[in-house]
């Protein structure tokens, strides 16, 4: 049972308004965020704390009031720390209903001729409150907030043309699409054969490269081991299946690759800080 996707296959808002919006705490049961790629474009704004980013293969520190936009297609993830974060998702094309007056703007994003900053300036005021009245809207969905969500994307994408906070091209090299291809590679392998038995020459073998030499590029990649990255993402479908079915923890821990289930539950809560009967527990009780 795969519950997590290296590319996202799930629908984000309704056909008629693609757009979603995710309020993420320490508590969330996705609160690290796995590597993964959608169609959509994505906003993320960091509340509290900070955020390493990986977007392909730069890494990115965000830190409280940083706003991150990411096009379609980019291969992200990271790891949040002591973090609050919100993310908008939606669908570019939305903007281009009955709007002939910024079809060819809109159409320069979509094609990739504009490629506007992941990392925009916390500076800017109008900015700012551009996106406070985004995702409030979105948070609260007041009547009418449909209009005020595309509203605040238009007004977005304005300051964002008026300030010229994008690219006309990006510049990846040879090397560069080498090494999201082959992280993209090793990433597959995990999300599709995590609850398999996995050995870092399996993993070192989907990059083409040596052991030593894969442990190098993936800490590099990540800030993290490929068996630490391996034993966060069994530990985050773990939690997916205790909250979302009822399977016995036994079950649970042969479901994600892990054989031996007294050390599931120390890997548990080295992750979570829990056991997972305790964070089963303090989920029912609505105190995770």
């Amino acid at each position: 049972m795969r519950f997590f996707e290296y590319k996202e296959d799930k629908q984000h808002g309704t056909f008629d308004f693609p757009i979603e919006f995710y309020h993420v705490t320490p508590d969330h049961s996705r609160y690290n965020m796995p590597y993964h790629w959608h169609t959509e474009y994505e906003i993320i704004r960091i509340l509290k704390g900070e955020f390493l980013l990986v977007i392909d293969d730069e890494k990115v520190l965000a830190n409280q009031g940083d706003i991150i936009f990411l096009h379609d297609g980019v291969f992200h993830g990271g790891t949040p720390n002591d973090c609050i974060y919100e993310c908008i998702v939606f669908d570019m094309k939305l903007l281009l209903n009955e709007n002939n007056i910024c079809t060819k703007q809109i159409q320069d994003i979509i094609n990739h001729k504009k490629l506007i900053m992941n990392k925009l300036p916390n500076n800017n005021d109008k900015l700012n409150t551009c996106c406070n009245y985004l995702f409030e809207s979105m948070k609260s969905k007041k009547t009418g907030y449909e209009f005020i969500t595309q509203g605040s994307l238009y007004h977005m994408l304005g300051i964002i043309f008026e300030k010229e906070l994008y690219n006309t091209q990006k510049r990846v090299t040879k090397k560069s699409k080498e090494r999201i291809l082959q992280f993209k590679n090793v990433i597959s392998l995990i999300e599709n054969e995590y609850a398999n038995p996995l050995t870092l020459d399996d993993l070192s073998k989907a990059c083409c490269m040596t052991p030593k030499y894969f442990c190098r590029f993936f800490f590099e990649m990540t800030n993290k081991t490929p068996i630490e990255y391996l034993n966060y993402y069994r530990i985050e479908s773990a939690c997916e299946q205790l909250l979302t079915t009822d399977f016995p923890i036994t079950e649970v821990a042969l479901n994600c690759g892990f054989n031996d289930v007294s050390y599931f539950i120390k890997t548990f809560k080295k992750y979570k800080g829990l056991t997972p009967k305790q964070y089963l527990k303090a989920s029912l009780s609505g105190s995770l």
